[in-house]
């Protein structure tokens, strides 16, 4: 419980929060080490680091598995990424976001796109989600636990803005904590959104949206990275391989101030 507090107060400092999104156990706590004040798991990162698409393809134990991994071994707040909540029915979402705040992180991401299909999920039947979501939750034990309920409007409408802003606005009501719309990156319609939903506002990292100091001006409370970081990872790791095969030489991986104590 004390996570839970420590993380909900993070969204109300004077500073922005910016996520370390780790996809296991060594990215978490290489992200802990650099000073991110919390984690959050990135479904993208523990899907392609298994083999997986994103999507809700790899099984839910496993996934679980990772993030309770994490949360065992670091002190700082997690918030879990479940995407759509890996489950065909109300309850058995519910379910798994209970499992998921006994795993030990501080909240949860949940997500209004369909899985099986393209399209969101209905308004009011998502209002109705996250109404019995954070009623089991407190039910439970885990007041405050923070829903961080994403919109993926901006990813699959044509006039985005005005159904964002009344789904957001929904949500609230519903019980959910703060709202997160990746995809928006539009000044005028982050300010809009900040003055507008009751409820701190994350934004996702994206090309021309990643400077924290202006994110703070327009009221943005929290910025994600998603799965640029892991991405960045293999790019290096794909580039550096194929140098060795190509060069048949691996002295590209040691750099001059690692060479003291390796044989050289």
């Amino acid at each position: 419980m004390t996570n839970i507090k420590e993380f909900n107060e993070l969204h109300f400092s004077k500073d922005l929060l910016i996520l370390g999104n780790a996809w296991d156990l060594l990215s978490a706590l290489i992200l802990e080490k650099s000073g991110f004040k919390a984690i959050g798991t990135t479904s993208w990162g523990i899907a392609n680091s298994l083999g997986y698409s994103d999507g809700e393809l790899i099984d839910f134990e496993r996934h679980l598995g990772i993030i309770k991994l994490i949360a065992d071994n670091v002190k700082i707040p997690v918030t879990a990424d479940i995407e759509a909540g890996y489950g065909e029915t109300a309850d058995k979402i519910v379910d798994n976001v209970l499992r998921t705040a006994d795993a030990g992180v501080a909240g949860i991401n949940i997500e209004d796109s369909l899985k099986k299909q393209k399209g969101l999920r209905d308004i009011y039947q998502h209002c109705s989600l996250l109404l019995k979501i954070r009623e089991a939750l407190d039910y439970n034990g885990y007041e405050g636990f923070y829903i961080n309920a994403r919109t993926d409007t901006y990813f699959q409408k044509e006039n985005p803005f005005p159904e964002t802003a009344e789904r957001a606005k929904a949500y609230v009501e519903s019980g959910a904590s703060g709202i997160f719309i990746p995809g928006l990156t539009n000044h005028d319609e982050i300010k809009e959104i900040t003055l507008n939903i009751g409820a701190p506002l994350n934004v996702l990292s994206l090309p021309g949206l990643t400077n924290g100091k202006e994110l703070e001006e327009l009221g943005v409370k929290r910025l994600s990275f998603g799965n640029a970081l892991f991405d960045k990872a293999i790019e290096l790791l794909e580039r550096d391989t194929a140098r060795i095969v190509e060069l048949s030489d691996t002295s590209h991986l040691y750099g001059k101030k690692n060479l003291k104590g390796c044989g050289v």
